[in-house]
C-alpha cells in the first residue's frame, strides 16, 4: 500500500481564490498597460515622422499658374514625394476656425499655400525649396513642423516614464499582496511549523514549501491575466482595424506583433518569480523574528 504524503498547505484553500483573482487582475492591468503604452508609442512615432515630413510653402503676390510652376519644380526633388498647391476652398477650410463659417470676403488677397510631403530620412528639402523660390522671383517662406515633432518626442519620453511607473506600481502591489497572504498562511499553520522545527526542519525547507505553493498560484493567475489582456487587445485590433482619418492615427497601434506576444508570455513568468521571492523572504523573515 502506497502511503500518500500530506502537504503542509492543503490542496485547496478558499482564501486563495481571492488571492488568485487579485494577482490575475494585477497581471491583466500590467500587461494591458504595457501593450497600450507600446501601441501609443508606435502611433506617436509614426505621427511624429509624418508631421516632420510635411512642409508648408507660403507664396505671396503670385497667381495660381506661377504657384503651380513652383510646385512642379519642387516635386522633382529627390527627397519630395508630393507638392500640391491648395485651392481657395481648401484654404478657407483651414481658416474657418479663425474666420468663422462665413469664409473670407471676396477680393481679399490671400497667399498661395503649397503642401509638400518629404522624406526627412533622405534630407530636409527646405533649402532647395527656398532656392527654387528665389530663382523664380517668388516671395515665399517654407514652414516646417520640426517643432511639433520635438514636442511629440518629449511627450513620448513622459509617456514611457509614466508607463514604467504604472507597471512598477502594479508589480509592487502584487508583491505586497503575496507577502501579506504568505504571512497569513504561515500564522494559520503555526502549529505545523513548530512541529517541523522540532523535527529538525530548517527555515529554508519550510520557506520552500510556501515558495512552491505561491509560485504555482501566481503563475496560473498571471497566465489568466495575460490571456485576458490578449483577448481585450485582439478585440481592439479587430474592431479598430477599419478606422480611418486623423483621429485614428492618434489611437494606440495595437498589432499583436512579436514583442507584444513576448510581453504576454513574460507576464505570468514575472508574476511567478515575484511570488516566489515575496513568499520566501516573508517566511524567512517571519521565522527569524519568532526565534
Amino acid at each position: 500500500m502506497t502511503r500518500r504524503e500530506t502537504p503542509l498547505l492543503p490542496a485547496t484553500d478558499a482564501r486563495e481564490a481571492a488571492l488568485f483573482f487579485v494577482i490575475g487582475a494585477l497581471c491583466f492591468l500590467a500587461a494591458l498597460a504595457a501593450l497600450t503604452t507600446r501601441g501609443t508609442y508606435k502611433a506617436a512615432e509614426a505621427w511624429g515622422a509624418q508631421i516632420e515630413g510635411d512642409l508648408t510653402v507660403i507664396m505671396r503676390s503670385v497667381d495660381r499658374r506661377t504657384a503651380e510652376d513652383v510646385a512642379d519644380r519642387v516635386e522633382v526633388l529627390a527627397n519630395v514625394f508630393e507638392a500640391r498647391v491648395l485651392t481657395r476652398e481648401e484654404v478657407e477650410t483651414l481658416l474657418e476656425p479663425s474666420l468663422g463659417p462665413g469664409g473670407m470676403p471676396e477680393g481679399l488677397p490671400i497667399p498661395m499655400l503649397m503642401t509638400v510631403q518629404a522624406d526627412m530620412a533622405v534630407g530636409d528639402p527646405s533649402p532647395d525649396i527656398q532656392r527654387i523660390l528665389a530663382e523664380m522671383s517668388v516671395d515665399g517662406d517654407v514652414a516646417g513642423n520640426a517643432g511639433y515633432a520635438e514636442n511629440v518626442r518629449g511627450a513620448l519620453g513622459v509617456l514611457r516614464l509614466v508607463a514604467l511607473s504604472i507597471v512598477a506600481l502594479l508589480s509592487a502591489t502584487a508583491i505586497a499582496v503575496i507577502a501579506f497572504a504568505t504571512h497569513a498562511a504561515l500564522l494559520a499553520r503555526r502549529d505545523i511549523v513548530d512541529v517541523l522545527h522540532l523535527s529538525g526542519a530548517e527555515d529554508r525547507f519550510i520557506a520552500g514549501l510556501f515558495e512552491r505553493r505561491f509560485w504555482i498560484l501566481a503563475l496560473q493567475a498571471g497566465l489568466g491575466g495575460a490571456v485576458a489582456a490578449l483577448m481585450v487587445t485582439a478585440l481592439i485590433v479587430f474592431t479598430g482595424s477599419g478606422s480611418q482619418g486623423v483621429e485614428a492615427q492618434l489611437l494606440p497601434r495595437l498589432s499583436l506583433d512579436f514583442w507584444d506576444i513576448v510581453i504576454l508570455l513574460v507576464t505570468p513568468v514575472a508574476a511567478g518569480l515575484a511570488a516566489r521571492m515575496a513568499a520566501r523572504l516573508t517566511v524567512l523573515n517571519s521565522l527569524k523574528d519568532t526565534l
